[in-house]
């Protein structure tokens, strides 16, 4: 059943021994796009809370605030079917602080912001306030607000806030057109027109594949197709840094670019982007410990032309120093402050050193393994190396393997693998493996029922959970050669990539 709170004090009182939270940010009138950022919470959280409050300081004079679609009795039923915790839908004087936030400049000086005077201010006031509140691990939000999205995830870093935003992509309708609850305002013909918008985003991407770097370029095949359909005005049409939000001349190599739109259909105001990108493929291999990944990443690696990044390999070099240096597993501040002054790094050939000491082999060893998901659970340790990991892939070309690059590290790689074989299994290889390198071989039985232990550990942590994304390909090994298993990798990553 799901729980509604009206008072700030009451859902504090009822969140407070719950962990795992995600948190769903909505102004009501729920969609499909909401429906899909509720999902994906729900998939990735013990909790989920939703907030429905129409937030009148994003609001200026003249705007649709009065006649901003409300529909609580449905928006409570969607909350209900979907599993959702709680709701929190506060009244004014819950949530309305004495204070206001003021965005980043260089962030509001383009797209929505001249035009809407205040908004991104009403904006972060009330989201701050609200993450204050609801203390969630991870608020999930839609791409299509591509603005307000990058704003709230600068101040989020600037404030230091132990909360992770996770973009999700912008779902549409068959014609393209981005959910919103404002769509509700359009007459039927105005919904066939807006469809537009999309259509002439995706020409605009079309061009950008084909090789076309020039931004005013791609803006004007924006604007040469919507003048085609005379009954949207354009209010703006942008090419921008997808996360600093800076216009852009050229999109070099590497950088991440969002093509923005705003204009009206009859009097409804309509938003839109598409993210540009122009990067060799990144492959995403996930799956549980002792799945075979880093073996089969190597060799993946190897046939496809790729460089091969050992992201766990990582997180265990962090374990080994804070083993090293005697601290306990349970002292995350010591631990955390260790490894924020660690210099982690992986070669090409597969070489793993931590502050240019060579820990390759050292790391591989048994006690190793069993304290490494302790580790890695930590939030502040898993927050610098998702840091460095997005740094090492964030140009392509790159396989890299763990228990959440497709999920986390990497949402948008270009392939997913989800590798995976019974705890059997993954016992017998590691036994294997531990008698090649003539180290400690424990017995079947214990190094089974660690992995197993392992394996709740990592899909119960509140931090990054262990996942197969929505997206991945499943592939269990058991019964299957290395050989095998690295073939079917590399035609399925040839067919997709041809």
């Amino acid at each position: 059943m799901t729980r509604v709170f009206r008072t700030v004090a009451g859902l504090g009182c009822w969140r407070q021994s719950l962990d795992s939270i995600g948190f769903v940010p909505t102004m009501g009138a729920l969609h499909r796009g909401h429906r899909s950022l509720i999902e994906r919470a729900l998939a990735e959280n013990r909790t989920v809370i939703v907030s429905i409050f129409v937030n009148p300081l994003q609001f200026a004079p003249g705007e649709d605030f009065d006649r901003y679609p409300r529909n609580w009795a449905a928006d409570l039923a969607l909350c209900e079917e979907l599993g959702v915790s709680a709701v929190f839908a506060p009244d004014r004087s819950e949530v309305l602080p004495s204070f206001k936030i003021v965005p980043p400049p260089e962030m509001v000086k383009g797209l929505c912001a001249p035009f809407r005077p205040g908004h991104f201010e009403g904006v972060c006031t009330i989201v701050m306030q609200l993450l204050q509140i609801v203390r969630p691990d991870r608020v999930y939000l839609g791409q299509k607000d591509g603005q307000q999205v990058a704003i709230l995830e600068k101040l989020i870093g600037d404030f230091h806030l132990p909360v992770e935003l996770v973009r999700c992509p912008t779902l549409r309708e068959e014609s393209g057109l981005a959910y919103s609850s404002r769509n509700r305002y359009l007459s039927p013909g105005e919904y066939q027109m807006a469809g537009a918008i999309y259509q002439a985003l995706v020409l605009a991407k079309t061009e950008f594949q084909k090789g076309e770097r020039c931004s005013a370029k791609l803006v004007g095949v924006v604007e040469n197709f919507l003048q085609t359909v005379p009954e949207i005005k354009i209010e703006y049409i942008e090419c921008v840094h997808f996360q600093t939000l800076t216009p852009l001349e050229i999109i070099m190599d590497g950088t991440v670019a969002m093509v923005a739109i705003a204009g009206y259909v009859g009097n409804t105001r309509l938003i839109d982007n598409l993210i540009l990108q122009n990067r060799r493929p990144i492959l995403a291999i996930d799956g549980p410990a002792g799945a075979g990944k880093s073996t089969v990443a190597k060799r993946v690696a190897a046939k496809l032309g790729l460089l091969y990044l050992d992201t766990g390999a990582m997180y265990r070099g962090i374990t080994w120093a804070v083993l090293e240096a005697q601290i306990a597993l349970d002292d995350w501040g010591a631990i955390v402050e260790l490894a924020s002054s660690l210099r982690v790094s992986l070669t090409p050939d597969a070489r793993v050193f931590v502050n240019d000491h060579n820990v390759t082999d050292l790391i591989r060893q048994h006690h190793i393994t069993e304290s490494v998901s302790k580790v890695a659970a930590i939030p502040q340790v898993r927050e610098i190396m998702l840091r460095e990991q997005r740094s090492l892939g964030k140009g392509g070309g790159v396989v890299m393997e763990g228990r959440d690059i497709g999920t986390n590290v990497f949402p948008d790689a270009e392939v997913k693998i989800f590798l995976t074989a019974s705890a059997l299994e993954r016992a017998k290889r590691r036994q294997q493996d531990l008698k090649e390198r003539q180290l400690e071989v424990p017995s079947l039985e214990s190094i089974q029922k660690s992995i197993q232990e392992r394996d709740y550990r990592d899909m119960n942590r509140p931090v990054a959970p262990l996942r197969q994304a929505e997206d991945a390909i499943l592939l269990n090994t058991d019964g299957l050669t290395i050989e095998e298993v690295v073939d079917r990798i590399v035609a399925y990553c040839n067919a997709r990539f041809s």
